[in-house]
């Protein structure tokens, strides 16, 4: 008895111990994403400029103040000047003119951003002449780091020093709006309707079934569901946040109904019993007294759904949410890219000047991802009641 008793502390102790290693396991892979993504994408959130000695007209167009920014790089830095700078250099001395009318007509020297092989020359890498240049010009103080308001402004674009991340954003919101209308009352009022009022029967189990295969189905199903139902047959526009939302919405519903239902059954019957007991209707008592005690429980259950709708790309591809989108969506119907697909899409680009911005933009939806779920858990603590 005695050895058994010794085994049995020892077999607790090692599950201890194998329980406490795994949390640490857990929380070190965590870190090591964070930190790998923090390391290799903040360089998204700067960017260097160059200082740009130039004399433009008050009357200058887009073109000819294009020009004149071309001629002031090869003026200031020889045959290469051109290739430090980048193609939308203009662009920030047209701004810089707007914000500033009495700049023009004058000599005046504007940082305008480098290009992205002179800001990858910066940090070492690149032809060796590039590197030497750079280094030579960091030294002379020609070169300035700033922060890429830009990035957290602008669109997607061909040149990675002028990309940003709000069009892709404004469209993983859009999307996440009409994703959350669509699913969570229809996920709601079924998960009610199947906990409370649906008949026990072989109908009911089917349907149970369906729903538990449905949250296992893999996403690219649900966007061929999408592509064919949405845009072959009722016509909606292609790359719209519409589309996308009722896609990750079909996606999402059985999700929402298996956590709705689990939240519901968790609210003591005594609950139910003393509102039908002082005259309430059973649709009264599961109005006023069960859902507001199983409230939390669905929205949080409904919340991380929701992240993980967040994070789909396949179903979006399969809708054509891959498109060029350069200005971020006024609405709901109006083309538009989302964040996973905005990476995707940047980490399939040849240019080297993309692998920081894809870098800076997952951790914008990691983000968004954490902000989601503290919201999640915000809502469960807030809310939540201990019987």
């Amino acid at each position: 008895m005695r050895q058994r008793l010794v085994r049995r502390y020892a077999a607790e102790r090692r599950f201890r111990r194998s329980g406490l290693a795994a949390v640490v396991l857990s929380i070190g892979v965590l870190a090591f994403l964070l930190m790998s993504m923090a390391a290799s994408g903040w360089r998204g959130f700067v960017e260097q400029r160059i200082a740009l000695p130039l004399d433009v007209a008050a009357s200058a167009s887009a073109g000819e103040m294009e020009d004149a920014v071309a001629m002031a790089a090869e003026a200031a830095y020889g045959a290469d000047g051109l290739d430090y700078i980048s193609e939308s250099a203009w662009k920030t001395v047209r701004d810089a003119f707007r914000a500033d009318s009495s700049l023009a007509g004058t000599s005046v020297v504007i940082p305008v951003p480098v290009s992205s092989t002179l800001s990858t020359a910066l940090r070492g890498s690149g032809p060796e002449t590039l590197v030497a240049a750079a280094q030579r010009l960091d030294a002379e103080g020609k070169i300035s780091t700033h922060l890429n308001t830009h990035f957290l402004t602008g669109a997607d674009g061909t040149d990675p020093s002028a990309v940003g991340i709000w069009g892709a954003f404004k469209g993983s919101l859009f999307t996440m709006l009409v994703t959350i209308v669509l699913a969570f009352p229809i996920g709601v009022l079924a998960a009610i309707y199947l906990e409370e009022f649906a008949p026990r029967g072989r109908w009911t189990d089917l349907i149970e079934v369906s729903i538990n295969n449905l949250a296992a189905v893999p996403s690219i199903i649900f966007g061929l569901l999408g592509l064919s139902i949405f845009l072959n047959t009722m016509g909606l526009p292609r790359s719209a946040p519409l589309v996308g939302g009722m896609t990750l919405a079909l996606m999402t519903l059985p999700v929402i109904v298996i956590a709705g239902r689990s939240a519901i059954k968790a609210v003591p019957p005594s609950i139910r019993d003393a509102a039908l007991g002082v005259g309430a209707s059973p649709v009264q008592a599961v109005a006023h007294h069960v859902l507001p005690a199983a409230l939390p429980g669905i929205m949080t259950g409904s919340i991380i759904g929701m992240a993980r709708a967040l994070g789909e790309t396949a179903p979006l591809l399969m809708i054509g949410m891959r498109a060029f989108i350069t200005t971020p969506p006024d609405g709901i119907s109006s083309p538009s890219s989302v964040l996973p697909v905005q990476i995707f899409l940047w980490s399939d680009e040849i240019s080297r000047g993309f692998v920081e911005k894809t870098s800076a933009a997952i951790i914008v939806l990691l983000a968004f991802l954490l902000a989601m779920n503290a919201g999640a858990v915000y809502l469960r603590n807030r809310f939540e009641i201990r019987w």
